[in-house]
């Protein structure tokens, strides 16, 4: 999806709480399965969580989700996965990394367009974003 101003819901994803982060996808996918065009700028931990492989196998480790309880933690594992690739498959949700955090944690901007639409910087991000709801997690 090419960015424009007609995004109702945008979110800067920051966070490496993967409970958080699982919440922040959650509110955008909702939104964009609803039909609303959303946009996310992934930065610094919450990039480098949603750019892993392996998140599912780095959620059901109790270290990373210790509030989960036993049970639960293989079901949140691998929704949170199924979220974040659902995340990043819909057209109606542009995931862009943040230019400032792929500079300075060593990849590459063709590693990022290869699984997220693109890369943008925080203040294009906002200029393109304005007038969405915007949330910050």
């Amino acid at each position: 999806m090419a960015p424009d101003s007609s995004y109702t819901l945008a979110a800067v994803l920051a966070t490496g709480d993967l409970q958080r982060l699982y919440s922040g996808l959650s509110l955008l996918v909702s939104a964009a399965v609803d039909g609303e065009s959303c946009a996310a700028l992934a930065t610094y931990r919450s990039l480098d969580l949603i750019m892993d492989p392996g998140l599912g196998r780095l959620a059901a480790n109790p270290d990373a989700t210790p509030s989960l309880a036993w049970q639960g933690r293989e079901t949140f594992a691998r929704s949170l996965a199924e979220l974040r690739d659902t995340a990043l498959s819909l057209d109606s949700l542009a995931v862009y990394g943040c230019s400032a955090s792929i500079e300075t944690m060593g990849l590459t901007e063709a590693d990022v367009e290869d699984r997220l639409t693109g890369v943008m910087s925080t203040p294009r991000f906002l200029r393109e974003s304005a007038g969405a709801r915007l949330i910050f997690v």
